[in-house]
């Protein structure tokens, strides 16, 4: 009897407890500022071209919920929020039902979040999955639902939400698909709108109508259920024949979003604005998107991922003169993760670092036909034991030369060059390039086994690619106030940190990676995208039992990608193949109109007819044959004896 009461007493207590909590936090929201739900992050971004990709809450088209057709109203509840009058920003009956009926099904099948949830994460610009973000979401929810009604909260959501094809917004969404205002719609077109914000990518009836169709007849039988509509209304609406106003639009790209929110970072960076600026002002961002880069990077994806596969991706296309962000993907599918794997994600770079060391390596007295055995070797380094392997345990056993090293990215020789150079000549070119990360100086380094973001990464590529002239990537080229009065300008600073000379021959034995004409004991590491290449690039692959990468170049542009899992899952041989496929495609379709874009060889630069093999003079006996660029007085004077 006595436990009885102790443990009432400690219930009684603990409600208590809860209640005084409760009614601390509520008077605490109280007394904060009122949000302007019509001003809070009014953000316009514009591409190259100065076309709006991104629109925030703009207010010109914010219409009342009583302009707003019922029946968008019903379908929107009945589908994204039944209980949304019921609850209080956060409906904990279905958020004990979805956290079971995903352990069910050991996936993630079904949400919780509520329409204030949704509005809050709006209102939001950094869709990061962050446990900080989703603390400040939940205190926005509550902040929304003390401050307002229902129907404000359900009328801001409405006019802020995303309805595809760059669309925000129920009356935008009216007039770009059914050529209407939001009070005009058939119970028809209202299912089908209120359909698509779930996966505006996947649901837009103008990109994707079949999947469209099958999402409008969930919507119409919720509506159903929860009494909204009969049977008959619900088969009419299904069945009647819509005609849709707007175009397919190339800005409906999910990876766009993923663009959009590296901007956001990259604004937060710059630390221009006042705290708390953006709940009471527009702002203007002019980025550098590139639409048709944007486009040729997220159709690769898409024609290389299958989506049953939860492989991601992360890539970033820089123009290199400029050294502007043209294009940016920080995963394959943001409906489903918003975490920017472009900019966030360090992950292992592999042999894609060898390029930094054969840089230093022709720096300090290398030339193309430099070798060193490849074979089977145990390095005792400071009394410490390390066996690298090449790939498959394949080795020339013979000395091979630069040539072939870079083109098989022979470890053995790798490990070497490191070595004969000394600990801190590849950190210093590392630094050179732009990489300002904290990389280990180990035994490994060579090998790529430091982490690092395929942004940090491109941008070490982009410098040598630009003839040795460092610029820092950027988004952003200017920021305005909705009066067009600037609050930022970028400005461009160069610095010329590399040798051109060098980077010149670099890039030239970088373009023998896909060349058949190497193929010997192994192969080049890019030989299987051979067939889709048609112009001129300078490619490097890199590889680790997690992660794959290829970062590529001409003059003008250069392009990084990364593919791997989230959860470290070793890769599959087959997985190696998607990050070379989604490069080359990119590259291909992107360029497929412009010319060939390669450098003028520089004086001090001479050509040389040489068997690639073994970095040799040719002869007229030598099976193979390739011109091969040197230093003037530089080159070999050993002929070929094959």
């Amino acid at each position: 009897m006595k436990k009885k009461q102790v443990l009432l007493k400690i219930y009684v207590f603990f409600m208590f407890f809860l209640c005084i909590i409760g009614t601390i936090f509520y008077f605490y929201i109280k007394s904060q500022d009122k949000i302007d739900l019509k001003k809070t992050n009014n953000i316009i971004m514009y591409d190259k071209n100065n076309k709006i990709f991104f629109k925030g809450n703009g207010t010109k088209e914010w219409i009342k919920l009583e302009n707003i057709d019922k029946n968008l109203i019903n379908a929107t509840i009945a589908t994204e929020d039944k209980r949304f009058y019921k609850h209080n920003g956060f409906d904990y009956l279905r958020i004990f039902k979805s956290f079971f009926v995903n352990i069910k099904n050991k996936r993630i099948v079904e949400g919780a979040s509520t329409i204030t949830q949704q509005y809050a994460r709006n209102l939001y610009l950094n869709f990061d999955r962050t446990f900080n973000r989703k603390i400040k979401e939940a205190f926005l929810a509550s902040r929304i639902e003390i401050n307002y009604s229902k129907n404000e909260i359900l009328e801001g959501y409405l006019n802020t939400i995303n309805y595809g094809n760059g669309v925000l917004g129920i009356q935008r969404a009216s007039n770009y698909y059914f050529n209407k205002d939001a009070n005009n719609l058939s119970l028809a077109e209202a299912s089908m709108l209120a359909g698509i914000p779930s996966s505006p990518q996947n649901y837009s009836p103008i990109n994707n109508y079949k999947n469209a169709k099958k999402r409008q007849f969930k919507v119409l039988n919720n509506m159903y259920k929860n009494g909204y509509i009969t049977k008959k209304e619900m088969n009419n609406a299904y069945k009647e024949k819509l005609v849709f106003y707007g175009k397919k639009d190339d800005l409906n790209l999910s990876t766009l979003m993923y663009y959009k929110d590296a901007v956001i970072s990259e604004l937060n960076d710059l630390n221009i604005l006042m705290k708390d600026y953006l709940q009471n002002n527009n702002i203007k961002i002019y980025t550098n998107l590139d639409i048709d880069a944007q486009k040729a990077l997220e159709d690769s994806i898409n024609n290389n991922i299958n989506k049953d596969n939860s492989i991601q991706n992360a890539a970033i296309m820089i123009e290199n003169k400029s050294n502007k962000i043209i294009a940016l993907s920080g995963g394959k599918d943001y409906e489903k993760s918003q975490f920017n794997r472009a900019i966030n994600a360090k992950r292992q770079v592999g042999s894609t670092i060898k390029t930094f060391l054969y840089y230093s390596a022709l720096e300090n007295g290398f030339t193309p036909s430099s070798t060193f055995l490849s074979e089977k070797t145990t390095f005792n380094i400071n009394g410490l034991k390390y066996n690298p392997s090449n790939y498959g345990n394949i080795y020339a056993n013979k000395k091979i030369p630069l040539i072939i090293a870079i083109s098989y990215s022979d470890n053995i020789y790798a490990i070497k060059t490191n070595i004969f150079l000394g600990n801190n000549s590849l950190i210093n070119t590392i630094k050179k390039v732009g990489i300002n990360k904290k990389i280990d100086n180990n035994m490994s380094l060579p090998l790529g086994t430091s982490e690092l973001s395929i942004k940090d990464l491109s941008t070490g590529y982009s410098t040598i690619a630009n003839e040795g002239i460092k610029v820092n990537p950027y988004l952003i080229r200017s920021v305005k106030t909705d009066k067009n009065k600037f609050i930022y300008r970028h400005e461009k600073k160069e610095e010329k940190v590399l040798n051109s000379d060098y980077t010149y021959i670099l890039s030239e034995l970088l373009s023998n990676c896909y060349d058949s004409n190497l193929i010997d004991y192994s192969q080049p590491t890019c030989l299987s995208i051979k067939p889709k290449i048609t112009k001129k690039y300078a490619i490097k692959t890199g590889s680790t039992n997690t992660d794959s990468l290829i970062v590529g170049y001409n003059k003008d542009y250069t392009l990084g990608v990364w593919s791997g899992y989230d959860n470290n899952k070793y890769l599959e041989k087959k997985d190696n193949t998607i990050s070379r496929n989604i490069w080359v495609d990119t590259m291909e379709n992107y360029l497929r109109d412009k010319n060939d874009s390669w450098y003028t060889k520089p004086k001090n630069v001479s050509p040389v007819l040489v068997n690639p093999l073994n970095g040799k003079l040719a002869t007229n006996k030598s099976k193979r044959k390739q011109i091969i660029y040197y230093i003037k007085g530089t080159e070999p004077i050993k002929k070929d004896k094959d």
